[in-house]
């Protein structure tokens, strides 16, 4: 069992199993690039409060360095024997700098250091997710481009409804995509990192935050924080507050409701009955028994991991919802639901850009389809408007025309205009082969 940050007043061992049970280490590692930020700035503090010197607080910000360059080159690997990432940081500074690195933890609380990461995390993230959105609308332009002039079947009800052009089909996807990353930018724009809440109440040091903040960030290449990171102004709902990360997962899943969405019309549309796209062969499996099988099932895992979306959002939710002020351990459980649900998406989103260049239109079922003389009621309807008829009276003769096509088994388009007459003196074959072309 690894050191830990606390333990002076308990006289027994903490129990081996219930030790194991309440560390998170196994997820929490995540965090470790936010918690040496969080530390090389208090560090700062230390310094102009005059309980470090220069030379100490100078040590301990390049072992913090030099464990942060092993994150970065990936070769950072957690001791899994740590409490939490906190303590495994704080512990790697206590063998680079011996018993200088107690003074480390002087005036702060892992309370403040655990919500000033999470919202590194989140403000990292929804960057990332933001960039994978873009490149899965250029994705969806290429296709749209790719059948630039092509006709598709509009559905309302699952029933069809009218010809519609494929660019204006697939444009809805990129306005649904366009929003979700809009609204990440959004939520980023406004994630404040703060920092000097100490436990909950506030923090000795908190009045020499904001300078050291200015001169950290003066002093390092993180200036993209600028401005993101300050002096806490409310400890007690600092500590306690997660609306930052229900808020993300809540754009999050709206991200996965439209991934879901894009993902059962392609099942739909693939499938034999319909047979108006052909999916990229890469991207789906075979069955082990049934030879002939051509399996969507990239896209049935988006629609399936819907599920999983929603019910991290739910899980945060519910957990918040009865806490008292201000940190409680309850809140160590949102972690796995916002890391599961950023992986998720990101993958989703990686391979979706690529699968989306990859669907074929099968052009001879969508044209075969579109011969479906109902697709063009509404736009018959709207003809006679413009001859000055009432809405609601074109409405019933195109109404009635349809029905006598099908009670009769006669195309419109094979009428003659001695028939058309019969429901409006402005119908002719003309007319229709324009409207039906």
């Amino acid at each position: 069992m690894a050191k830990k940050l606390w333990g002076g007043r308990f006289k027994k061992k903490v129990n081996k199993e219930f030790f194991r049970f309440q560390k998170s280490i196994s997820y929490d590692y995540k965090l470790a690039n936010y918690d040496i930020l969080h530390s090389r700035i208090h560090i700062v503090a230390l310094k102009n409060a005059k309980i470090l010197t220069p030379g100490d607080a100078k040590k301990m910000d390049t072992a913090l360095k030099q464990i942060l360059k092993g994150i970065r080159n990936k070769t950072f690997k957690p001791n899994l024997a740590s409490e939490d990432i906190h303590t495994d940081v704080q512990n790697r500074v206590e063998k680079k700098c011996g018993k200088l690195a107690l003074k480390l933890q002087t005036f702060r609380s892992r309370n403040d250091q655990i919500v000033f990461c999470e919202k590194g995390y989140c403000d990292d993230e929804s960057g990332n997710i933001a960039d994978l959105l873009g490149e899965v609308i250029s994705s969806l332009e290429f296709l749209a481009v790719k059948y630039k002039g092509f006709h598709f079947v509009g559905y309302t009800h699952t029933q069809r409804a009218e010809k519609i052009a494929f660019m204006s089909y697939i444009a809805a996807f990129e306005s649904m995509f366009t929003r979700d990353k809009e609204r990440l930018l959004e939520f980023r724009k406004k994630l404040t990192l703060y920092i000097g809440s100490g436990a909950f109440k506030g923090s000795s040091l908190i009045k020499n935050y904001d300078r050291a903040i200015k001169e950290f960030l003066k002093k390092t290449f993180e200036k993209a924080l600028s401005g993101k990171i300050k002096a806490v102004e409310n400890p007690p709902d600092n500590v306690s507050d997660r609306d930052f990360i229900i808020e993300f997962l809540s754009i999050l899943s709206i991200v996965q409701m439209h991934l879901s969405r894009l993902a059962e019309d392609f099942i739909l549309f693939s499938t034999n009955e319909f047979n108006y796209m052909e999916l990229p062969e890469d991207f789906c499996t075979g069955s082990s028994l049934m030879p002939h099988k051509k399996n969507p099932d990239f896209m049935e895992l988006i629609r399936g991991y819907t599920g999983r979306i929603y019910g991290n959002l739910a899980s945060i939710l519910t957990t918040m919802k009865g806490l008292p002020l201000t940190y409680n351990r309850d809140m160590q459980l949102d972690k796995e639901p916002l890391f599961s649900s950023v992986e998720i998406i990101k993958d989703e989103l990686a391979v979706l850009a690529d699968f989306i260049k990859g669907i074929r239109l099968n052009r001879n079922a969508i044209v075969e389809s579109l011969k479906d003389e109902s697709l063009y009621a509404t736009a018959l309807a709207e003809y006679l408007v413009k001859k000055k008829i009432p809405f609601g009276t074109a409405h019933e003769i195109v109404g009635k025309l349809i029905r006598y096509s099908e009670d009769n088994k006669c195309k419109i388009r094979q009428m003659g205009n001695e028939t058309l007459k019969r429901f409006s003196h402005c119908l002719n074959k003309k007319v229709v082969d324009q409207i039906f072309e």
